[in-house]
């Protein structure tokens, strides 16, 4: 999924349809991860979520991308919003341990029959 939106107050709304098993999911657990990803680095927001059917909310945020999941456009009836409200979140961040240098690191750790270093590798936590 794409974050639909980001709320000032940290709300982060995505687009989904009401037949998924996620929301039967959230119906029954609201707790939830949001993992995102690139190449190198990751972050992961625990929270809270909860459906929306806010019309008004839905045609603002409306993209045009969307009508492949929802035919019906912006007034599709199983279109609907998941809100995440994050309590807090974890990074990792291994841009370090890319390239040459990894593999050659992790060449010596094998040669020396022991764990490479992961020294390279930045990794938090924040409450929000």
């Amino acid at each position: 999924m794409r974050v639909a939106k980001l709320e000032s107050d940290q709300e982060l709304l995505f687009a989904t349809g009401l037949a998924t098993p996620k929301v039967a999911e959230i119906e029954k657990i609201n707790q939830v991860a949001v993992v995102f990803q690139s190449s190198s680095e990751f972050a992961v927001l625990y929270g809270t979520a909860h459906v929306l059917k806010d019309r008004a909310l839905i045609d603002e945020l409306w993209s045009e991308a969307w009508r492949i999941w929802f035919p019906g456009g912006k007034d599709d009836p199983n279109l609907c919003l998941l809100a995440v409200t994050p309590v807090s979140a974890e990074y990792w961040d291994s841009s370090g341990t890319e390239g040459l240098k990894y593999l050659y690191e992790g060449l010596k750790a094998i040669w020396q029959k022991r764990t490479p270093n992961s020294d390279d590798t930045q990794h938090g936590k924040v409450s929000l």
